[in-house]
C-alpha cells in the first residue's frame, strides 16, 4: 500500500488529507473516511490502511481543515479521559461551522479530487464515518445521492435533533444503502433518537440496516482513545466490509 498526505483545494481553501492506494493498478472503488473530531493522526492511518488493504482507495480529509492543518489543536492530552472534554471545548466551534451547505460543498471537493486519481474506478463512492464523521457522512449522501452508493456511521452522534436541520429531517433524498452501528453508551445517541431515526428511514424508504453494539462506548472504534472497545471494533470492520464489498459487487 501507499499511504501519503495530500492537499484537496476546496471552494473554501485547501484541506490537507490521508490519501491511500492499494497494490496493483486498479481501478479500484473510492471510499471516503469521515474522521471523528480529533482528526489525522497515525491511529487513523492504520484504519484507512486496512480499508485499503481489501482493495480500496481511501481518502481522509481533515474536515476542520479551516482551523488549519491537522491537528488542528494540540492533542497532548487526548488519551487523558479527564482533559479530553477541554478539548472538546476548542474543537466545539469548529465542529458546528459544519453546517449541511459546508458539508455538502466540502464533500463535492473531496468527490472530485478522489474521481480524478489515477486507478480510481468511475461511479459512485462510499462513505465511512465516526463520531462527527458518521453525522456529516449522513449529510454528505443526503447531499450527493448520485455520488455516494453507501454510507456507514460508527457512534454517530446527534442524528436526530430538535433542529430544523437535524440530519435525519433530509433522508428521503438518498437512493444508495446505510449501515449504522450505535453505541449503546451514548448519550449523544440515545435508544428514543435511535427509534426516530430508524421511523424516519421506514418511512422514507431508505435500505439500512440500524444496529446497537451491546457495551459499546462512544468512539469505541478508535484504538488511541479510552473508549476503544475491541470487540465492537471487530463487529463493525465485518458490517463496513459487508456494506462496501455488497455495494460494489466484489
Amino acid at each position: 500500500m501507499q499511504t501519503t498526505t495530500v492537499d484537496v483545494p476546496t471552494g473554501d481553501g485547501v484541506s490537507d488529507a490521508f490519501l491511500v492506494r492499494p497494490d496493483g493498478d486498479g481501478p479500484f472503488p473510492a471510499v471516503l473516511v469521515f474522521t471523528d473530531a480529533f482528526g489525522l493522526r497515525s491511529a487513523v492511518a492504520r484504519m484507512a490502511e486496512t480499508i485499503a488493504a481489501r482493495g480500496y482507495v481511501v481518502l481522509v480529509p481533515n474536515l476542520l481543515y479551516r482551523a488549519g492543518r491537522a491537528p488542528v489543536i494540540d492533542l497532548s492530552a487526548f488519551a487523558d479521559p479527564d482533559r479530553r472534554g477541554a478539548l472538546f471545548e476548542q474543537l466545539r466551534p469548529m465542529m458546528q461551522a459544519l453546517t449541511p451547505a459546508v458539508v455538502a460543498r466540502d464533500t463535492t471537493a473531496y468527490l472530485d479530487f478522489l474521481a480524478g486519481q489515477p486507478g480510481v474506478a468511475s461511479g459512485p463512492a462510499a462513505i465511512a464515518g465516526y463520531c462527527m464523521g458518521g453525522m456529516n457522512a449522513l449529510r454528505a449522501i443526503e447531499a450527493h445521492p448520485d455520488r455516494i452508493a453507501a454510507a456507514a456511521a460508527f457512534h454517530a452522534g446527534r442524528l436526530v435533533t430538535d433542529a430544523p436541520d437535524s440530519p435525519h429531517l433530509a433522508v428521503d433524498s438518498i437512493t444508495g444503502e446505510l449501515y449504522f452501528g450505535h453505541a449503546d453508551q451514548d448519550p449523544s445517541m440515545t435508544a428514543e433518537q435511535i427509534t426516530t431515526l430508524e421511523k424516519t428511514l421506514d418511512a422514507a424508504g431508505v435500505t439500512y440496516r440500524s444496529e446497537v453494539y451491546p457495551g459499546a462506548a462512544h468512539g469505541y472504534s478508535q484504538s488511541d482513545t479510552p473508549m476503544y472497545d475491541e470487540q465492537a471494533t471487530e463487529r463493525h470492520w465485518a458490517a463496513l466490509f459487508d456494506l462496501l464489498d455488497r455495494t460494489f459487487r466484489r
